[in-house]
């Protein structure tokens, strides 16, 4: 929006939109390419290399991280530099496709269909261990969601309120509270089934 001083800039160059479309010839979308590029590159980095490690050696314990010499600041940097890249990479796909840079519009509301990606994914929102392959996933199925609800009739500007609400569920679901009250629970029911069985077993041997 800076460089752009808040104006859509147009772009001409006819090879660009190449990117977000078709290349002449090849009937697969030049993004599926490009997403798998992207894909095989953080995941040899993640598992060829100690950086996958140290990912979530920093998201489960910051500080024992830190103790154990890992530098937690140095690797939060990285991720975000990272996230920014694949941010950077996903919008110069999205302006190819409409052949021009629209700082205000591209990218609207993609920060929830993110998060809710990794949730989906079986990745724990408060960080730790993460699941690459969960979160290709469940980018998919957000990508299902939101072509299910708009073809159901429902607008743009409700469809990102459905999607919160699946968040907020998850987020519940991961809590470690819910996740204590549902062992819980289900330990007053086996205990109360196997004094049932007690009782019942007592009742028959009389």
């Amino acid at each position: 929006m800076l460089l752009c001083d808040n104006q859509i800039t147009y772009i001409r160059y006819e090879p660009y939109k190449y990117l977000g479309n078709f290349v002449p010839g090849i009937p697969i979308p030049t993004a599926i390419f490009v997403t798998i590029a992207v894909i095989a590159v953080i995941s040899l980095l993640l598992k060829k290399t100690a950086l996958g490690l140290y990912i979530q050696s920093v998201g489960i314990n910051s500080r024992a991280a830190r103790i154990s010499g890992i530098s937690s600041s140095k690797i939060c940097f990285l991720c975000y530099l990272i996230s920014g890249l694949c941010a950077g990479i996903a919008g110069i796909v999205a302006s190819s496709r409409i052949y021009s840079a629209d700082s205000n519009n591209i990218g609207l509301n993609y920060e929830l269909d993110s998060i809710l990606a990794v949730a989906l994914g079986g990745n724990s929102l408060g960080g730790g261990k993460f699941n690459l392959a969960g979160s290709i996933i469940g980018a998919y199925t957000i990508q299902a969601i939101t072509t299910t609800l708009l073809a159901m009739g429902v607008s743009t500007d409700q469809a990102p309120v459905i999607k919160a609400i699946i968040v907020v569920i998850i987020v519940v679901v991961q809590a470690p509270v819910f996740k204590a009250w549902l062992q819980t629970r289900s330990a007053r029911k086996l205990a109360a089934r196997a004094a049932e069985s007690a009782d019942k077993k007592e009742m028959a041997a009389k």
